[in-house]
């Protein structure tokens, strides 16, 4: 038998380093050549990390969080034969500069876990009572979200009856099992008295409280926002359109062709109209290289739709938009929401944008001030669509209306030339019949 090192592979584009985000193996498991180890985050999609052998893993070569340098260590696996352990000088240590404290310390071999375990002293088997320990020592032991505590039925009753909810309330007892004893010193550690009654504790101050470490694609989030916002002067222009003629064509347009073509949203209007009003402003479809102090235009629409996913904020990208029907807009971007939510989107279909479309949809309250999706230079914002009263011929009517919040790159667009943009924008959107006159 031998040892089988697999290596950070080379992902390609100049990329140093990624983040492994998740382990779909553990010590101990057998495993196939061809099998997914691992996936890992670039700064553009996640890439799975597949096995070069078949065998058994005996060591993990990082924690979920950690970034790794390419050509680290990802894995040891026990194969038949020689292994390449031999062919190796040295094995790379995995980098721990960028290790996340929070989330788990780097993963040894197998026998030297063990080995560090039967050295650890044993914990203590008996637990302070929980009426004697400080409220900041039962808030340490809070359970994670989703646990049920454990009780008996007597204290359930009980809690129940006090309108205590059982899911807060520290247990001492083995597994973290509520008695009668912690609940006592939960109800006592309240700072408000009881409310009617004297029987009604909802109103007890909660110790609770969870630390979450921010990685994949959270993390990836949080550094474009933060490098966003450092680097790029925003301004925000904010314009209300009178959508109630478009509204009249699109549900038209559905009733009569919905069945064949599919379903039309408005972002496919507003797409349009985006790639007409650009014409004009091919300063705003374009992408600003801060380092070298380029600014590259661009005649082809490559259209960043901001896509909301269950890991967080994705901007797949919808290539020459301008080349794109009403119909084709709204397939792709109904094709590339399900990749980006299902995980399936392909690091091409993650990059490469030249201007963004965010909307959130009913959710999108009255004004936004959306954040440029560095290195464009704009992003337009689409707020909620409301029915209000508007005065028109000197009679109050009632309108669809939506405000358009838009972000601009102010090193590199006017605020003379944003407003105009935007302007173009609205008049395409309140005469739809202009979307398709050329």
């Amino acid at each position: 038998m031998g040892i089988h090192i697999i290596k950070m592979p080379d992902i390609g584009e100049g990329i140093a380093e990624v983040e492994l985000v998740a382990w779909h193996v553990q010590v101990g498991d057998m495993v196939t050549e061809d099998q997914t180890l691992a996936d890992v985050m670039t700064d553009k999609a996640t890439v799975e990390i597949p096995s070069s052998v078949s065998g058994k893993v005996l060591a993990l070569g990082g924690a979920v969080g950690q970034v790794m340098a390419v050509g680290s260590e990802v894995i040891r696996i026990e194969v038949e034969g020689a292994g390449n352990l031999q062919s190796e000088k040295s094995v790379p240590n995995v980098p721990t500069a960028h290790v996340n404290t929070a989330q788990a310390a780097p993963v040894l071999i197998a026998t030297a876990a063990k080995t560090e375990a039967a050295a650890a002293p044993a914990r203590p088997t008996t637990p302070a009572p929980a009426a004697t320990r400080s409220p900041q020592a039962a808030a340490a032991h809070h359970r994670a979200p989703g646990d049920k505590p454990i009780a008996a039925p007597s204290v359930r009753q009980r809690a129940w009856e006090l309108g205590v909810e059982l899911q807060y309330v520290p247990g001492s007892g083995p597994a973290g099992r509520i008695s009668h004893a912690d609940l006592d010193a939960y109800v006592a550690r309240a700072v408000r008295g009881p409310a009617i009654g004297g029987s009604d504790t909802r109103y007890l101050e909660r110790l609770d409280e969870e630390a979450v470490p921010v990685i994949g694609l959270r993390r990836k989030i949080a550094q474009k926002m933060q490098e966003a916002k450092r680097r790029i002067p925003h301004f925000t222009y904010v314009e209300e359109v009178d959508m109630t003629e478009l509204e009249a064509l699109r549900v038209r347009l559905n009733a009569q062709h919905g069945k064949e073509r599919g379903k039309l949203t408005v972002l496919p209007f507003l797409a349009r109209a985006m790639v007409l009003a650009l014409r004009a402003f091919p300063q705003i479809n374009a992408r600003y290289d801060d380092e070298a102090d380029v600014l590259t235009k661009y005649g082809a629409v490559h259209l960043g739709i901001a896509t909301q996913t269950e890991g967080g904020l994705m901007v797949p990208v919808m290539r020459h938009a301008e080349a794109r029907d009403l119909w084709s807009c709204a397939a792709e971007i109904l094709r590339l929401a399900e990749a980006g939510r299902s995980g399936k989107a392909t690091r091409e279909e993650l990059s490469g944008s030249t201007i963004t479309l965010t909307s959130l949809g009913a959710l999108g309250g009255i004004v936004s001030t959306p954040v440029i999706n560095r290195p464009e230079v704009a992003i337009v914002g689409v707020n909620r669509m409301v029915e209000r009263p508007m005065v028109r011929n000197g009679a109050v009517v009632t309108r669809q209306m939506m405000n358009l919040s838009s972000s601009f790159d102010h090193r590199v667009v006017d605020g003379m030339h944003a407003a105009e943009f935007i302007q173009k924008v609205r008049g395409y959107l309140e005469c739809p019949a202009t979307l398709f006159v050329e």
